[in-house]
Formats: structure tokens, sequence, C-alpha cells
């Protein structure tokens, strides 16, 4: 205690001290390195300047990090005593930061990085210099680096030499995606990405050898008029010497798969020690599909045939490979898989050639390549079959003591065909402390159990689409039985969910059956008397939903880290409409009443669909803006006056309107004169737009301003339950937007991001006519919200 008393106490004084002298321990002669700047060219057109964030990654030398604008870390730093090497001295060292000095070598270094580096974007008149300020302050300096640009070299003609002159046929029409274009910068990073591109073109028609350094670009800058005329050369394949030490030049190999080898349980730790495991390997064919295994296979042969969409004498396809590679990973099976191609060795006396016509004036001519065979290796380690798992989970208020169990099997390959098998068992018991309670105890016990199949159960056969990827269905049944002290409630659900992705960004959800059953088979009559709240009413019950529902999602931010990204996400579902057909034809209304029941409970019948777009916009290396606009509207029909209430949209929260905590915006203009806590504002339709810039502070530390509008309304006019201000009018409904503004806080540790945003009510049109708008500061215009990952 007392060690943590010193720490902190150095924490305060030393961002105190910290504005004060850090140069007394410096050399004379050197000075502390206090700030650099580098300004980009203001002269340059906005779309041909570089951005000073990319020109400052080319300076060598950058000042010490700074807290709360303060020399912090080199002040704590040069309070440790160098004579000592105790724990506290070395904390000093550790947390704090030796002092950067002014080094004039990586100074001039840095000017001649920012000159070859605008060189290599194309500005080959660029300048760049720099001004050192040893004046302003006493012994530090602070550096200023400028740069010109000047006129860009532009491309002025793009032409091709195919010394390979059976990819003339082949890269011809693809050079209508070229991205070497007259009119375009001379930019060397634009050139190598064109390699890059034609190179991944190719691997995906055969060429398996085939690399970046197969291409080269040949330069003409000696035009007066900054013009640069650009020659793409591709070249041929490096053979081998002849005896008088020069190279021999082939045609690029296209390649064919010979064999495709699986170890569905590979391990290579016993592959180095035991010398004897090839000897017991068997080996079983199926479709193409050499399946390597000892003993009995774990897997179906059909299972892996259905995840590797390689087959004997298919042209290599690097595309093809990677789909490999991501289908069985997904199969949820497999710890680890490695494909690897080994070239077969072409006999002397047999050589395969490709012939190619080319469509020429000269309809005789006919160019030729050879042709060469890979065994393809799949190296799969699994994971361990079978997993168990046991929670406890302990909770204590001031009116109960609680305890919960939850104990959990899965196991990965019940059936031999990567199914994956999850049940788990739920128990609870709560005891009231209160001493008038009339019933003290309250128990809870559950059941959930889930099968996933690694592609689609359908009861016809089903060919594979190319466009579908990672197919998968997955069942699962719950059941939840609640004994509390004023009701008993049994909680089931049952769901069959196709699910798949393309081979891009897109994933899908087919949810063709989606039950959902509340069964409150006691509920005490004084338990609910006297309140209000529509919300916790209705969630008292019984109900019966049947549904079919589908979702799609658009996501290229993990393939676009730290670039421009956009997520779309679109869900639509549907209630009650094959069982109100069915009860139609063969049943009749509840005696008395205008609505039907199954198992004798009424079923809803409702539609409901939401839209949600956002992008986000790097300002910078980890500078950002992000925006999101959000759309969702559902309707009850037929069987039902009003959509089932954890189907109806709320705003406010840490995902949504951040001034406002969860379900206490709207609906529409509507006062709130709430007589309880308990938050119960709902709608059956939501109009939202967020707008947010994310910024770094410190470290893992990130902030964050957001403003907020929106709110939700009811669709239909309802005078029995709700007042027309809550009705959405499209002539006026932009006077019952609520708006917010505020400020957060990220923690990013590498798996998650744990957020905390304070929310400042602008607008709010739950409050009187003439008080909407907040003019005074107060607390309880504010909502401060705890959330796991981005609102968007």
């Amino acid at each position: 205690m007392h060690k943590a008393r010193r720490i902190g106490a150095a924490v305060v004084l030393g961002i105190v001290c910290s504005a004060c002298s850090v140069t007394r321990h410096i050399p004379e002669g050197e000075y502390f390195l206090q700030k650099v700047t580098v300004e980009d060219d203001r002269s340059a057109p906005r779309k041909q300047r570089i951005p000073t964030a990319d020109l400052e990654k080319y300076v060598r030398q950058t000042p010490n990090k700074r807290f709360l604008g303060t020399n912090f870390y080199v002040w704590l730093y040069e309070q440790a005593d160098p004579a000592k090497t105790n724990k506290w001295n070395e904390w000093k060292r550790r947390i704090g930061e030796e002092p950067v000095l002014l080094d004039m070598n990586l100074t001039q270094k840095s000017a001649e990085n920012l000159k070859v580096y605008m060189d290599t974007k194309g500005f080959f008149s660029s300048r760049a210099s720099f001004e050192v300020d040893t004046i302003s302050r006493r012994r530090r300096a602070k550096v200023t680096y400028r740069v010109r640009q000047g006129a860009p070299y532009l491309i002025d003609t793009v032409s091709y030499e195919f010394r390979d002159k059976f990819l003339e046929q082949i890269l011809a029409p693809d050079t209508a995606n070229t991205l070497v274009r007259p009119g375009r910068i001379f930019d060397i990073t634009m050139l190598d990405s064109e390699r890059e591109r034609i190179t991944a073109y190719l691997k995906e028609r055969g060429y398996y050898n085939f690399s970046v350094n197969n291409i080269e670009f040949v330069a003409d800058t000696l035009s007066a008029d900054h013009r640069v005329g650009v020659r793409i050369v591709v070249k041929q394949h490096l053979t081998g010497y002849d005896e008088r030490g020069q190279a021999v030049m082939d045609n690029n190999m296209v390649y064919r798969i010979e064999r495709i080898n699986i170890f569905p349980d590979y391990d290579p730790l016993a592959i180095r020690s035991d010398s004897t495991l090839v000897s017991r390997l068997d080996t079983l064919y199926y479709r193409g599909l050499n399946v390597i295994y000892e003993g009995k296979p774990n897997l179906r042969p059909s299972i892996l045939r259905q995840a590797v969409p390689l087959y004997p004498n298919y042209v290599y396809n690097s595309a093809q490979v990677d789909r490999t590679y991501t289908d069985l990973m997904a199969m949820g099976y497999f710890r680890s898989a490695r494909i690897a191609f080994v070239e077969q060795p072409q006999t002397v006396d047999v050589t395969n050639y490709v012939s190619y016509i080319g469509a020429t004036a000269d309809s005789t001519r006919t160019d030729y390549t050879q042709e060469g065979y890979l065994t393809c290796n799949i190296l799969c380690t699994p994971m361990l079959k079978q997993s168990f798992k046991i929670e406890l989970e302990g909770s204590t208020t001031s009116s109960f003591y609680g305890l919960k169990a939850t104990a959990g099997y899965q196991n990965r390959n019940i059936f031999r065909g990567a199914e994956s098998f999850d049940v788990s068992f739920t128990g609870g018991y709560e005891f009231m402390k209160a001493r008038d309670a009339k019933k003290k105890r309250a128990t809870e016990f559950g059941a959930t159990v889930g099968l996933t199949f690694p592609r689609f159960l359908v009861p016809w056969r089903t060919r594979r689409y190319r466009s579908v990827n990672q197919p998968k269905t997955k069942v699962e049944l719950s059941i939840n039985f609640q004994d509390r002290p004023y009701y008993r409630r049994t909680l089931s659900s049952a769901g069959w969910t196709y699910l798949w992705t393309n081979s891009r960004y897109s994933s899908f959800s087919l949810r063709p059956i989606d039950i959902n059953v509340v069964d409150v088979s006691y509920l005490n009559s004084d338990f609910l008397q006297g309140t209000t709240n529509k919300y916790l009413i209705k969630s008292y019950e019984s109900q019966f939903i049947a549904g079919l529902a589908f979702s799609y999602g658009f996501n290229n931010q993990l393939k676009h880290l730290g670039r421009n990204a956009t997520v779309i996400r679109f869900n639509v579902e549907t209630s009650g409409n094959l069982i109100d057909g069915l009860e139609h034809l063969f049943s009749e209304p509840v005696p008395g009443k205008d609505y039907y029941t199954i198992f004798k409970l009424r079923y809803a019948q409702y539609f409901r669909t939401d839209l949600s777009l956002s992008r986000k916009i790097m300002m910078g290396e980890k500078t950002a803006l992000a925006w999101r606009l959000y759309g969702g509207v559902a309707l009850a029909y037929g069987n039902s006056k009003v959509v089932p209430f954890d189907r109806l949209f709320y705003a406010g929260g840490s995902n949504s309107m951040r001034g406002w905590t969860p379900r206490t915006l709207g609906p529409g203009s509507v006062p709130i004169t709430r007589t309880d806590e308990f938050p119960t504002q709902l709608g059956d339709m939501k109009l939202e737009a967020n707008l947010e810039f994310r910024f770094p502070i410190w470290g893992i530390v990130h902030g964050a301003t957001f403003f907020d509008v929106g709110n939700i309304w009811y669709v239909r006019t309802n005078p029995s339950e709700y007042s027309s201000e809550a009705v959405f009018h499209f002539d006026d409904f932009y006077k019952q937007l609520g708006f917010n503004t505020g400020l957060g806080l990220r923690l990013d540790i590498k798996f998650a991001v744990l957020r905390l945003d304070w929310g400042i009510q602008l607008h709010n049109p739950n409050k009187p006519a003439g008080e909407r708008w907040i003019h005074n500061f107060r607390w309880k215009n504010t909502a401060l919200n705890f959330g796991v990952g981005y609102p968007f």
C-alpha cells in the first residue's frame, strides 16, 4: 500500500513538475527535440497533394511522447538516480523516456527521405528543406520540414512488350483493367500494384511459378514537358544457364494439379518423432481426393470433398486454393490447415505442350508453352473433439441472494461429418432476504441444444454452387422454466437456420423456422396490480411467434484494416402467415373473439424490416470520421393488433441515441409523465443518423466526439393506446427528432474495444413545447452509456 501511494504521488507530482525544465541534464551544446512539424505543399492541387500523415512516416527523428501537454515521461526518466539500481529507479526508467536530442545527421537524412518519397509518387522536381529553431526556448529545438512537390510527371503513353508470346493473347483482354493509364501521375506504388494485379490474374489461370519479377517497367522521362512513356515488359521464365553461362529463357509454364492428398489428422510433432508413422498410413480414394489417415478415418470422405473445390487435372487457380483454406477452417473442426504444392519433375523424353492459335491476321500463327503438374498436399490439424465447461455465477442485492450454474458439453464431430453438437444445462436459485416476502425462494431450470452442420440440409439433392461459400445449417432448441414468487412461466424456442457467404464481403442468413413460445402458467393477481408499465404487463402474457427471417450483411472492414470501410446490414422477418392460412382453412376463431389460437395461445402475425448503412473514412493513421443511417418499420396485421413487444424498436443506449439511456426517447413528441422508473418508450418505426469523429489520445486510449439524431414512432393511429403525437407524419416528423452530442473514451485492448460514451441532450421532443431545446446544462439531460465494440 505504501509503495502504491508513492507511485501515485509521483505521477501527480510529475504532471505538475514536468512543465518545468527537462534540459538540466542535457550535455552542453546539445538540444532537446521539443517539436517536429512537417508542412505539406499547400500550393499543390488538393487531389495531387501528398498528405502530411504520409510524409511524417519518413522523418527519422520524432520527439518524446507527451502527457497532458507536458514532458512528463522525460521528466520521470530524469528523476531516476543513475547510481542506484533499486526497483523504484527501474520503474522510473521503464515508464519514462530518455530525452530525444537533436541529431542533424538524422534531420538531413529525413529531408532526403522526403525527397525520395515524393520522387516515387511522380514528383521528380520536388524539393525538401528543413529549418531548426534553437532560439525560441533555451536548449530546446524545433524542426520544421517544408516540401515543394512541383509539377508531377504524367503518363503519356502505355505500351506492352511480350517476350513471352504465349501470354500476349491471355493478357491483352485484361489490359482494360490496368492501373497504368495515360494521364495518371507516374506513381511507383501504382506500378507495383499493377505488377501484383497481373501476377494474381495469371496465378488464377495456371501460372503457379509466375511472380512479380517477371514484369518490369521501362520509363522514358526525357521529355521536357513532364511526360512519361511507359512500356510494360512481360518476361519469360529463367530455366537455367548454358555452357557459356548465359541465361536460358522459355515461356512461362502452365500447371495442372495431378494429385490431391489430404491429411485430416495431421500431427507435425508425430511426423518428426515417429519414423514408422508413414508406413502405417492408409489411403482412401474418393472422387479425386486421396484421404490419408491412420486407423479409422475420423471424417467421412464426402465431407472433405465438399470443402475442397480442387480436382485432379484442374488448371492451378490461386483463388480456388484460397477458397479451399477458408472453407476448411470454416468447418470449425480444424485448428489449422496448410496447403502445399510440390512440382513434379519432367522426364527428359516427355514434354507436354499447350498450343494456342491467336486471333490475328495470320491465321497460321500458333503459340506454344509447356505444361507442368503439381501434387497438392493439404495438411489439416484437428481441434480437440470433445470439451466440457462449468460456470458458476453468484449475485447479491439488498433484497436477495442468487446462485446460477451452467454445465456444457461440446462435440465437434459427433456424426463424423464435422457436425458441432452443443448442449448446456442451467440451474439457478434465489433466496429473498426481505422479512415481509410471502415466498422467499425462486428457481430456474433450462436446457439448450444446438447442432451445426457444415453444409446445407435440404430434402432434395444439391450441387455445389461457386457463389456459395461456407454453407452451414444450424438447428437450435431451448427451454427455460422459471418459478418465481409471483409467477411461473416456460420460455421455449426452436430455430432452423441456413448460413453462407460469397467470395468477397457478403454474408447471408435464412431462418425458415423461427418459433418462440412464452407460456405463463401462473400469475399472481396482485403482482401487476396498479402497474401502468405496458411493456412490463405485455412481457408476462402468453404468446406464440412462428416466422421466417432473412438477413444480409456486407462488411469489408476486416480486409480493409486501416482504410475506408463500409458496413451494410439488412433484416426482414414475417410471422404467422402459414399458420394463419391453415387456421382459416381448418379452424374457427376463439368463441366471442376475432382472433385464432394455436395450442390455446394467440399467435402473432406481423412484418418487420430494418436497414443499417455505415461508412468509415480514414483521415489519418488512427483518425477517422464515421457515420451511419438507420431505418426500420414493423406492421401488425391479421391475427395481431400490435407487434410483439420484443420486436418493437427503441431509441437510446450505447448503440443508438447516446444522450438517452435505453428506451427513454420517444415515441414522437409524447410528453413523458413516468410514474415508475422502468423505461417503456417503444414504437414500430425508427429513424436515426449518427456521426462520430474518432481520434487517438494515448497508447490504447482513444477518444471520440459524436452527434446523434433520431426518434421512434407508431405507424398507425390508435387513440385507445397512445396519442396522435406518437404517430409518424411525413410533413412534421422532423420536428420530433431528438438531437444529442457528446464525448467518448475507447480502450482498445486488441481483442475487444471497451467504450464509455457521455451524451448530452440538445433537443428533447418529449418535453413540453418551448422547453425542448436545452439551453441550460443539467445532469439529468445527460446519459452515460457503456458498450463493447464500436457503435457502428
